[in-house]
């Protein structure tokens, strides 16, 4: 029997949600409409900085009104050495996305999917996110479990994309590649043992991008799951790259013409 086809779950915040801190994510969220904002707070010292870009954002869109607070209350509701700027938003987290829709093929055009294989530091997801956005991925992809929840840490680092990629949470990694691969997506590993670089690599437009955690790197299981593998040409000088650089540079690879 063929295994039904792999869906996203999103884990919920505690207490029914969360924080998002900093100008590039909050106004980010205040201006997506999938997002269910529940209470915005905005320092006494920040408000004339914040009041005509607010006033735009919320011109007519259901949102809680900005509350003027003391620094007092960010120290109490955020964590702590939050870079929060003088504005926080509480927020449910944004709504599950499937697999199959966030990464449909779209005809002559370049479809370019990020899958993550256990990478579990929040800053690295947030700031891969954003390499994601920037060079025109249609989605990310990571397990439930030994992936980084939905925080204000990660949307710090993601400065805003975290609003404009679509984050699809599986159950099963192996088997959500098998279902992009009947979708037509050639999955590329990134391993820095490949035979190839990814300038070497020809696959045409439709890309499956898989990247395993700093030290480990891909398991087993997901590199058998792979057509090919890939690594990039640095120095002899140094083992390898952070991942979320090591994903820009990917990144910005297989989106050229």
């Amino acid at each position: 029997m063929k295994p039904a086809p792999e869906r996203d779950k999103q884990i919920p915040a505690a207490g029914g949600g969360l924080w998002l801190f900093g100008r590039h994510p909050v106004m980010a969220a205040l201006a997506n409409r999938e997002r269910q904002k529940h209470r915005l707070l905005v320092s006494r010292k920040n408000a004339d900085q914040y009041r005509e870009e607010l006033a735009e954002l919320l011109d007519g869109v259901p949102s809680p009104h900005p509350e003027l607070v003391g620094a007092e209350e960010f120290e109490k509701l955020l964590p702590e050495g939050s870079l929060h700027q003088g504005i926080a938003l509480k927020c449910s987290p944004l709504p599950g996305r499937h697999l199959d829709e966030a990464c449909a093929i779209v005809e002559e055009a370049k479809n370019l999917i990020l899958v993550l294989d256990q990478v579990t530091d929040p800053h690295n997801v947030g700031a891969i996110i954003r390499s994601a956005a920037a060079f025109g991925a249609k989605a990310i992809v990571t397990p439930d479990r030994n992936a980084p929840p939905e925080s204000g840490t990660l949307a710090k680092s993601a400065s805003g994309c975290l609003e404009l990629i679509p984050w699809v949470r599986v159950t099963n990694l192996s088997r959500a590649l098998d279902q992009l691969a009947e979708m037509g997506y050639w999955r590329l590993g990134l391993d820095g043992y490949a035979e190839q670089t990814v300038a070497e690599a020809d696959f045409g437009n439709n890309i499956v991008l898989v990247l395993g955690a700093e030290g480990k790197g891909l398991r087993k299981g997901t590199r058998d799951h792979c057509d090919a593998l890939v690594k990039l040409p640095i120095s002899e000088r140094v083992e390898s790259l952070n991942v979320s650089n090591a994903a820009a540079v990917a990144l910005y690879e297989f989106s050229r013409d």
